[in-house]
């Protein structure tokens, strides 16, 4: 058998022994293993030159010393130095070869085996020094040469112990041969060395035998790091492109699905200038609600879409907190009341230093939430003064347990609704009060107790001045003036029609079309400059909403007021509708908010009109 081939079988022995197995650890699959004989290979080569060097350094000086002496023929010393010595320049040599080019993974087996047949031929050198370089009657001398190669054997476990089958080879070969012949010898001083030399195998060659394990073990535990690391961020990939999945497919049903609830919400606005009898009023009512109940609904899928774009526009002022929270509690109340619950808010004279919209936006979310799922008791809104202001709002419902505290705030997420009753909500609220008190750097606390009730809070910094003084800086809006020429481009005939038919009924002039080159030959032979554009974002054939507003304004060469309108909840097309500057309405528009809106347009310069009209709509 030759030497490679033995030496891997003594490495597949050494694997299946059991004792070993216990001290290298359990077997690793195919791809770490090859990964850890990777390390192995690097490790031996990073290692090795010091080591054998100094060893070579180390033997002649040794054969120098004994030759110098008279203790050892000059012939037999040279020889021996100069083995131990090719040995050495046979590691340094492999060791360049290995940098200059690093093998591939298929050879690495064949370069440890080289690897290990140097060690066994050097630790044969070491081995062979104390049994037969100097003659038998020099004790003295064979115990100087035993001591540098316990030397050496003990300094080659910190350079071979990354590959086990090296580190046994030379340190066994280095030492046993002078055990088994103390072992025999006649002088009793030897054979007491042979003793001395059996435990010090023992020991130093288990500490060596450790110390490979360990360092298995901690390329072992790299090895797992990184594959656990591959593995998070292979699942988060995954995740991430099934939330895009996810927004696409909400975006695209959004869309498809607001344009016959806005197209429904026109015809219903139009209604109300009808004249018909009592009932027909009730029903148009119930219709209305019935279109405000699935407004509710779109709006907080359009909350989560613009949130996660990030075109969610921050506006600090100085605000009292009162009248927000009167005006909440009062919208919640007649809700409350039919279900037997106080709603009630404590007094508090604080000015706040944040954006009003959104924070009437969570508040609104937080009392709606403990409105719904209150049974009994009540529904308590107040503050508390500090550094900064606490809004809290209490309530005595039946509280959260504490490991599911963090999951409320996840989307689609509702505790005691396996049903999906959609009068408890899309579990869309508290997702939307994260993010949004993210965006504001409030801090948001829940503290719960099961049977006991909840306590929503959220910090806000305050405001100097007197709220009486700031209240005084707004300007109420002016009375729109219901009359001027508006165009309405729109892909549906039905929202055209609805929209003609709802704006016509508020005293305007409308003119339809249903892209960019439809409206132009209708109103290029018009004597009057249309007032207002409103246009859907998204047309047929890929024309945009921004597309047609600017060609009009070009054929007009004036900057006509004008607006989008869209149902688009996609986040790359809420970004670029953003940018546009114009202002942005989502399908379905209630139609209190479309006519502030055009109101607004209409009557304000151009350069203030988007500003003014979506301060009306706050």
């Amino acid at each position: 058998m030759g030497l490679p081939r033995y030496l891997s079988a003594l490495e597949s022995r050494l694997r299946r022994d059991p004792r070993i197995q216990n001290l290298i650890g359990p077997p690793l699959d195919a791809e770490a293993a090859a990964d850890l004989h990777v390390e192995q290979v690097a490790a031996l080569f990073r290692n090795v030159a010091p080591a054998v060097i100094a060893a070579a350094a180390g033997a002649g000086l040794l054969a120098t010393l004994l030759i110098h002496l008279g203790i050892l023929p000059w012939k037999r010393g040279t020889a021996w130095a100069l083995y131990i010595a090719a040995g050495s320049a046979a590691h340094v040599l492999l060791r360049a070869v290995y940098r200059r080019a690093p093998p591939r993974r298929q050879t690495l087996p064949r370069w440890s085996l080289i690897f290990t047949a140097i060690c066994f031929a050097e630790g044969m050198g070491w081995g062979w020094a104390p049994v037969s370089l100097v003659g038998a009657r020099e004790f003295d001398s064979k115990m100087l040469i035993m001591a540098i190669t316990i030397a050496i054997s003990a300094g080659s476990i910190p350079t071979f112990s990354p590959y086990l089958p090296s580190l046994l080879l030379f340190f066994l070969a280095a030492t046993v041969p002078y055990t088994l012949v103390s072992v025999t010898a006649s002088n009793p001083m030897q054979q007491a060395t042979a003793l001395m030399m059996l435990l010090y195998i023992t020991t130093v060659g288990g500490l060596g035998v450790i110390a490979s394990r360990n360092f298995k073990e901690l390329v072992r535990l790299r090895i797992q790091t990184n594959q656990l690391a591959d593995g998070l961020r292979i699942q988060k990939e995954i995740a991430e492109r099934a939330n895009v999945a996810k927004s696409n497919f909400l975006a695209a049903a959004s869309h498809d699905l607001r344009q016959p609830v806005h197209a429904l919400g026109l015809f219903v606005g139009a209604l109300r200038n009808v004249v018909m009898p009592a009932e027909g009023h009730r029903l148009v009512e119930q219709i209305e609600a019935s279109t405000a109940a699935m407004d509710s609904l779109f709006s907080a899928l359009l909350d989560i879409s613009r949130l996660d774009a990030g075109v969610v526009d921050v506006r600090r002022t100085a605000f009292a907190i009162q009248p927000l929270l009167d005006r909440i509690c009062r919208d919640h109340r007649e809700e409350a009341q039919a279900k037997g619950v106080g709603l009630a808010s404590v007094p508090c004279g604080a000015v706040v230093n944040a954006d009003p919209v959104l924070i009437e936006r969570i508040l609104r979310n937080l009392v709606a939430n403990a409105v719904r799922y209150t049974e009994h008791g009540r529904v308590l809104v107040g503050c508390r003064r500090g550094p900064e202001l606490r809004v809290e709002v209490w309530d005595t419902g039946p509280g959260i347990p504490v490991d599911q505290q963090e999951h409320i705030f996840q989307e689609y997420f509702q505790l005691g609704n396996p049903e999906r009753d959609r009068a408890k909500g899309l579990g869309l609220g508290l997702a939307i009060v994260r993010r949004m008190t993210d965006l504001l750097a409030c801090r948001l606390v829940l503290r719960s107790e099961p049977g006991r009730g909840s306590c929503f809070s959220v910090t806000l910094p305050l405001a100097r001045g007197d709220a009486a003084v700031l209240a005084e800086r707004g300007a109420a809006a002016p009375d729109p003036p219901a009359r001027g020429l508006v165009l309405v481009i729109d892909d549906e005939i039905a929202i055209r029609d609805a929209m003609a038919a709802l704006l016509t009924g508020w005293g305007y002039e409308v003119i339809t079309a249903g892209s960019g080159a439809e409206i132009l030959t209708r109103v290029v032979s018009g004597p009057a400059r249309p007032d207002l554009i409103i246009c859907d974002y998204r047309l047929r054939a890929g024309e945009t909403g921004i597309a047609v507003i600017d060609l009009l304004r070009s054929e007009y060469n004036a900057a006509i007021p004008a607006m989008l309108v869209t149902g688009d909840t996609a986040p790359d097309r809420l970004v670029e509708a953003r940018a546009s500057g114009l202002l942005l309405l989502h399908k379905p528009v209630p139609n209190g908010k479309l006519r502030a809106a055009v109101a607004n347009l209409i009557q304000r310069p151009a350069g203030e009109a988007a500003d003014a009209a979506l301060a009306a709509l706050k």
